[in-house]
């Protein structure tokens, strides 16, 4: 028999703790068995001492099995489960070209997708603006949407991963949120719920991302990597670039269209363009579909010449309660904002760094994202027409269309783009926007 204040003093002294006593203390988060003190006490303990990889791999599996796993074998899928995650950006939409494509090629792709956190905006909020999408189907038709369509992007449900969620709010409101130890254990464990044979994770590197350092970024990736293994489902990172906004929108209604943009074919940004196909390729690497990079990439520039990527989306929006004519007349059904204005540039120079996570705040400032977790989201409001580091600027140019719901909101975040961008005299060395990868 354990007692969750033993278990929490061995952490306090720098001990590593055993499976038994990690699965023991986890199995009391959802059912309240262990207190509110307790959680927070062994969080702050791990916080300071850290986690072997083998108390990580115990804590994300014991983490996972708190509530339901997903079984996919009894579908008999002709392909293996394979999802991606990322540590969150501004304008990072590629979750919805990417789960259609990959499903293109042979995958099946059941995301579980989170709402936006902070800064990021969330997959779950970009679905909500497409009307009558169900974000939370029940779960007989989330299993034959991927079985038929190959791919559903839905919410969280309460039955996955349930002691992630008191863990995760605990930490939120006692300072113990950034351990590379428990973010691993709190990514996963909701990840590897969905029953997953591959998952790629794409960990943010830049002004907006979620970690602060590139080090720290790395540590993460690595983490996840090693962990997401050891818990026996294929797992590789790759670190991209967020040091500016991933296209040139952010909002939710907004990056719908960037998304149906780059599916039909109508319009493909670079930067977005190389870091989906980048994930993508990964995906199907490591869960065997394709057998190189270079055949990955083939494979998938294929399903989006076709229209068979874009033809997925569809279905997917569909099945799940959208409309059934969304890719060709998608005005008729994303909402506008009532206030559309430019945010003209103060200075001429070039776009030298930017903000990332302003520009995000200026999102959620307009209503597109939540200060408080009960807010509601405005799906029209966010920013167009973004500026692209390295861009030749005049005075009076626009930086960015800022769309508001009022003109004092729509004033506001004007101030808020022209204070994110920095205009230098000289053009500035090009980032990349593939780091590097990690694999197993």
């Amino acid at each position: 028999m354990f007692l969750p204040q033993e278990i929490i003093r061995k952490k306090r002294d720098g001990g590593a703790l055993s499976a038994e006593e990690i699965q023991f203390f986890v199995r009391g988060i959802p059912d309240n068995t262990v207190t509110e003190g307790q959680i927070a006490a062994l969080a702050m303990a791990v916080y300071f001492n850290d986690m072997s990889m083998d108390e990580r791999v115990a804590f994300t599996l014991a983490m996972r099995d708190s509530g339901q796993v997903l079984e996919w074998t009894s579908l008999d899928l002709p392909g293996p489960v394979v999802d991606k995650h990322s540590t969150g950006g501004v304008g990072d939409v590629v979750s919805l070209m990417l789960g259609p494509m990959v499903a293109a090629c042979g995958g099946f792709v059941p995301m579980i997708s989170g709402r936006g956190l902070g800064h990021t905006g969330g997959t779950l909020d970009k679905f909500d603006s497409i009307p009558g999408y169900s974000t939370v189907p029940d779960p007989e038709l989330f299993r034959t949407i991927v079985k038929e369509v190959g791919v559903a992007i839905i919410g969280q449900t309460a039955q996955l991963a349930p002691a992630d969620k008191r863990f995760y709010s605990i930490r939120d409101t006692t300072a113990t949120v950034e351990s590379v130890a428990m973010i691993t254990g709190s990514i996963l464990s909701k990840k590897l719920s969905a029953g997953l044979d591959a998952l790629v994770m794409d960990v943010k590197v830049g002004s907006g991302a979620f970690m602060p350092t590139y080090e720290k970024s790395v540590e993460l990736a690595e983490s996840i990597v090693a962990v997401g293994n050891g818990a026996g489902t294929r797992t590789s990172a790759i670190l991209t670039g967020m040091d500016e906004s991933l296209c040139h929108a952010a909002g939710n209604a907004v990056e719908v269209r960037v998304a149906i943009d780059y599916l039909t074919g109508k319009s493909r940004p670079a930067r977005l363009h190389e870091v989906t196909m980048a994930l993508c390729a990964e995906m199907l690497v490591i869960a065997r579909i394709a057998t190189n990079e270079q055949d990955a990439r083939a494979r998938l520039q294929a399903a989006l010449d076709s229209g068979e990527a874009a033809e997925r989306f569809a279905r997917m929006v569909a099945a799940l309660g959208g409309p059934a004519d969304l890719m060709e007349r998608p005005d008729a059904y994303l909402e506008t904002a009532p206030v559309i204005v430019p945010a003209p540039a103060l200075q001429a120079g070039y776009a030298a760094s930017v903000d990332t996570r302003g520009l995000g705040l200026a999102v959620v400032a307009l209503g597109g994202g939540r200060v408080r977790p009960q807010d509601t989201i405005d799906f029209a409001v966010g920013l167009t027409g973004l500026v692209e580091l390295g861009e030749q600027i005049v005075i009076g140019q626009p930086l960015a269309m800022v769309h508001a719901r009022t003109q004092a909101a729509a004033e506001q975040a004007v101030r808020q783009v022209q204070a994110a961008y920095q205009i230098g005299a000289a053009k500035p060395a090009a980032q990349p926007m593939i780091h590097r990868s990690i694999r197993p």
